[in-house]
């Protein structure tokens, strides 16, 4: 039906910090729509607590902030990419201001307050208090709203792309409404995948239910490769309480002086790595969980009590509040933390554009494997890969989009066809593989890993995805099924590659390959239908 099919220049799928950015940026040229399956300030940018990595300080350096980026990358980050993003951030920090970002400042001080994370060798993280990915995407979706080139589409989750009929050029891509349960085609000149990443193929997380790795899953089917998709960043300090489990812990109490203690009030990280609590995430969670598995405890303890109250409400103010809500007092007892699956270092393949495996696809933020994390993420060099990138990817688009030209195969794209489909009876399989997807992940392909667990956890998703693709070709849509096929899609992806990579490097590792080898490389998966 007419009203079920939409056209715009560019299609931006994610309403994030680098799907808002890229278009706001690209509606100065062109039309513009933005999907979000959910709200259109839900997903892992507005949860993102601790700030933004750029060299704004006279006595820091970029070939500083280069070095700890690699040196947290164990060996396998893409240089060039290193180079390029640590050189363009503060361009991207000081836009940011410009728009209106109010970031925190120091006491009695117009200068603005740096902190210091893990794996960093300066203070170099630009904030808002404890809340930076929820104020930058405040702001970004105040001027994206206003936008009149942009149209907006909430509670639209992306179901597939859509491909000429060579197969070698992205034409959009299919959503469902949520609203209505009606799937709508949206055909653009240029699609932007910034979806997030896949953290919510895990048990525990700390990410919001919206991390089901939608994109790179798309992206596959679609036909592009994946890299480095074993490396899976748990973060290290997430509150363990019943009633608020996936709570992050930011980083940044470590920076300011927090301190990782057994139930005992022991300090145990020093044992670990002469940075102790300063050091990189991937050393950090598995520490932790060394010691709750040596200690047979359910929780470690992160402690800042010793800071002045004061300093740790002003500083930390979400925090705060959220633990006091289920009884903790951050500036007088410790915070019970664990660890959680956190972010996907690794994802779609791109170039340094953003530019995927099939023109006119692009990949941003945290979908997209760019080469900047190698085997482990340096902290708060997320956002700032995302602007980045949404930058880098506007001006390709730009480059390359010419509006007055036909689009080819555009009159071959059809509507969706659900003619063949009935209504599910129940929906107790997608409850039971959503469960069960998470759990073998959790158990099996979580920080420590062997090749039994490995292929034990391939076995039986292999499995769980010919059980859920039947499922998804018999019924009508529901967003939990689309989410489920991605996850086990992603979850498949992940170990696989795990299972390709025969040392420990990073956030892999392997029990029965505990040396680094060299010379290592990122791992590269390519779909069946790239490789003929």
């Amino acid at each position: 039906m007419a009203h079920n099919h939409h056209h715009s220049d560019i299609l931006v799928i994610g309403s994030g910090i680098a799907g808002l950015s890229i278009a706001l940026k690209l509606a100065q040229h062109f039309t513009v729509t933005v999907t979000a399956k959910a709200s259109l300030n839900e997903g892992s940018s507005v949860y993102a607590q601790g700030g933004i990595a750029a060299v704004l300080d006279p006595f820091d350096s970029t070939t500083s902030h280069i070095k700890d980026t690699m040196d947290a990358g164990a060996g396998i980050c893409d240089p060039n990419i290193v180079k390029l993003v640590a050189e363009k951030a503060a361009d991207a920090i000081y836009e940011l201001i410009e728009m209106g970002v109010a970031f925190s400042k120091q006491t009695q001080s117009d200068a603005y307050h740096l902190t210091k994370e893990g794996g960093h060798s300066h203070r170099r993280v630009i904030h808002a208090a404890d809340h930076t990915g929820k104020t930058v995407t405040k702001t970004l979706l105040e001027l994206v709203q206003a936008s009149p080139n942009i149209t907006l589409l909430p509670n639209h989750m992306t179901v597939d792309l859509i491909l000429s009929k060579s197969k070698d050029r992205c034409l959009g891509s299919y959503v469902l409404d949520q609203d209505n349960q009606q799937v709508k085609t949206l055909t653009s000149r240029y699609t932007v995948l910034a979806t997030g990443g896949a953290s919510k193929a895990y048990l525990y997380t700390s990410n919001p239910d919206t991390s089901t790795g939608d994109g790179i899953a798309m992206a596959w089917r679609a036909g592009c490769s994946v890299t480095n998709m074993e490396f899976n960043q748990f973060h290290p300090t997430c509150l363990y309480h019943p009633q608020d489990r996936s709570f992050l812990i930011s980083e940044a109490v470590r920076g300011e002086g927090g301190i990782l203690k057994l139930p005992s009030g022991k300090a145990f990280m020093a044992q670990y790595d002469a940075r102790a609590d300063l050091a990189p995430r991937d050393i950090v969670a598995r520490a932790i969980d060394q010691e709750m598995k040596k200690h047979g405890i359910d929780c470690v303890y992160l402690d800042i009590s010793h800071k002045p109250a004061d300093f740790i409400i002003h500083h930390f103010p979400t925090i705060y509040a959220r633990c006091l809500k289920v009884g903790i007092d951050i500036t007088q007892q410790a915070i019970p933390v664990v660890p959680a699956a956190h972010y996907t270092c690794g994802g779609i393949t791109t170039d340094k554009t953003g530019q995927t495996d099939i023109p006119g696809l692009f990949a941003i933020g945290e979908t997209a494997y760019t080469g900047l994390h190698g085997a482990n993420r340096l902290a708060s060099n997320s956002l700032v890969e995302g602007l980045v990138f949404a930058e880098l990817a506007y001006h390709e688009i730009k480059r390359q989009l010419n509006p007055s030209e036909p689009m080819v195969d555009i009159e071959s794209v059809r509507d969706w066809d659900d003619r063949y489909v009935t209504t599910p009876k129940e929906k107790v399989l997608i409850s039971h593989d959503w469960d069960e997807v998470r759990r073998i992940m959790w158990d099996y392909v979580g920080i420590v890993r062997t090749d039994r667990r490995l292929n034990r956890a391939l076995k039986r998703v292999e499995v769980l995805k010919i059980e859920i693709e039947e499922y998804y070709r018999a019924h009508t849509l529901n967003a939990d099924l689309l989410e489920l096929r991605n996850l086990a899609q992603v979850a498949e992806l992940i170990i696989k590659s795990a299972l390709q990579r025969k040392e420990s490097r990073g956030l892999n590792f392997n029990l029965d390959h505990p040396n680094l080898k060299e010379p290592s490389a990122p791992t590269q998966l390519i779909p069946s239908a790239q490789k003929a």
